[in-house]
């Protein structure tokens, strides 16, 4: 590794030194949609309305309203730049991520003072305003309020003690209260909040902002893969090949990540219930991963804020929803667990995965499958309801040759276009559960649709069949150095 990235700011050291990764401005910004919509421009990508495109990260050096802070956006938002960021290829990323949850490194607590306490701000000090601490930006002008985006929610469970790690949807809702959106049984802290409110208890919380790339993509495993009880901050340790550090929170019992930008301390409070857009009333969220302005959220759960520490001369690290940062962060963990999941049951037959950026990371994916001999026919058919069985929110799988690249979505087109007929090569699947936030998932979209989130999974089958693969050759190219002749690198 050509620099050791250990936090966020190093991080952005190593893009800075690579050409075109890394933006800075001094222009003075506002975090209320204004600097999405600058970002929106330069590098969000994803499924973010065009005109857009995969662009540098950026970073604003001058926030309105927050003085001395500064505010990262995009890190993560290009395959190229995490694979830079963690030591590795664009097309083997999935692989790395499957290896390091079957060799975690779990973390451990921090010696000496943590730099996330370098200065902490307590909920009982006079003057104490969340939203002016945190400069957390609204992404658009209908959004319910201030969106913290990229926070590591940290917690425990109440019988057992064992910790979990989770992105979720916070909203600053007041000086010392932010709404958390937990979608129903699929993320663990929501159990265990679930679980708390059944004891009568508040569930301590810790939320670490502005952390190190392996932990942000880390934390976005879900169960089969991770199930209750495992800690994918030690996926993060694996792929850093060494431990993530620990530090004890100042005002609850609980632990943050000891070099984070900043950290908020706080409880979720049992039996209570806050709209999402009490403050706006504008009936939504904010932009979520399909591309849509989701819908305010009657059911948040409340946590009431204790504190908030951070650096000196603290780093905002914030991402837009439908960008391409989603699209690293929730698709390449999906990748490792769809190519682990199938390697076991048939190894050697799949080759690559790529859960693409035109379904936000969950919504499609594209598996590269080699039939080796005539009895894997129909062998990749089941690898695609394997991954329909275990991750939920897959609506649609592409299966591609060998020798087409699933990365290349032109390359997969071009194998739907000449492998694929449609009267006996799309598989479909109805009245499965899909996601609630894909808008064509409703029953006043289709009467076949029997409630929200009920989709027609569609497997769209583009492997040629192995009896006639000798007519499907492509043609073969003289395969050679092109770099003698230009001086440049086009093999990645």
């Amino acid at each position: 590794m050509a620099e050791k990235i250990k936090d966020l700011r190093s991080a952005l050291d190593m893009l800075g030194n690579m050409p075109g990764q890394l933006i800075e401005t001094d222009v003075e910004v506002d975090p209320r949609a204004e600097l999405s919509g600058v970002y929106r421009y330069v590098g969000a990508g994803g499924t973010v309305m065009r005109p857009t495109k995969e662009g540098p990260a950026m970073i604003f050096n001058h926030v309105k309203g927050h003085p001395g802070a500064r505010v990262a956006i995009g890190v993560l938002a290009s395959r190229k730049r995490v694979a830079a960021l963690l030591d590795t290829k664009p097309q083997e990323l999935g692989k790395l991520l499957w290896k390091s949850v079957d060799h975690p490194v779990p973390p451990v607590l921090a010696e000496g003072p943590a730099l996330c306490q370098e200065v902490v701000h307590l909920a009982e000090d006079p003057g104490f305003d969340l939203a002016e601490l945190v400069p957390a930006p609204t992404n658009t002008p209908d959004d319910a309020g201030p969106y913290i985006t990229l926070g590591m929610c940290y917690a425990s469970h109440p019988d057992t003690k064992e910790s979990d790690v989770t992105i979720h949807r916070l909203c600053i809702q007041g000086k010392d209260e932010l709404s958390i959106f937990f979608t129903p049984g699929a993320r663990h802290i929501g159990a265990m909040a679930e679980r708390a409110e059944e004891l009568g208890q508040r569930l301590p919380i810790s939320i670490s902002i502005g952390v190190d790339p392996a932990i942000e993509i880390g934390s976005c495993f879900e169960p089969p893969t991770t199930p209750m009880g495992y800690d994918e901050l030690a996926v993060a340790g694996a792929l850093r090949g060494e431990p993530v550090e620990l530090c004890p929170c100042v005002t609850v019992d609980e632990k943050a990540i000891a070099n984070a930008e900043y950290v908020i301390e706080g409880e979720v409070v049992p039996n209570v219930r806050v709209r999402e857009d009490q403050n706006s009333n504008t009936g939504y969220a904010m932009p979520e991963f399909p591309g849509y302005t989701g819908p305010a959220s009657g059911e948040c759960r409340l946590i009431k804020v204790t504190a908030v520490t951070h650096r000196k001369h603290p780093i905002m690290q914030t991402c837009i929803g439908p960008s391409e940062e989603h699209v690293s962060m929730a698709g390449i963990p999906t990748e490792a667990s769809i190519y682990g999941m199938v390697e076991k049951a048939m190894p050697g037959r799949l080759k690559n995965v790529y859960c693409t950026s035109a379904g936000g990371g969950k919504y499609m994916a594209v598996l590269q499958f080699e039939k080796k001999a005539a009895s894997d026919e129909g062998r990749q058919r089941q690898a695609a309801l394997l991954a329909f069985s275990a991750f939920s929110e897959l609506k649609h799988i592409f299966l591609v040759d060998e020798d087409v690249d699933c990365f290349d979505m032109n390359d997969v087109l071009w194998a739907m276009n000449t492998r694929f007929q449609g009267d006996r090569d799309i598989i479909t699947i109805p009245g499965v559960r899909c996601h609630p936030l894909d808008p064509s998932n409703s029953p006043s979209y289709s009467s076949s649709i029997l409630d929200q989130g009920i989709a027609c999974k569609t497997i769209f089958d583009c492997t040629v069949p192995f009896s006639q693969k000798e007519r499907f050759v492509r043609a073969r190219f003289l395969d050679v150095d092109a770099q003698r002749w230009t001086g440049a690198d086009f093999y990645g």
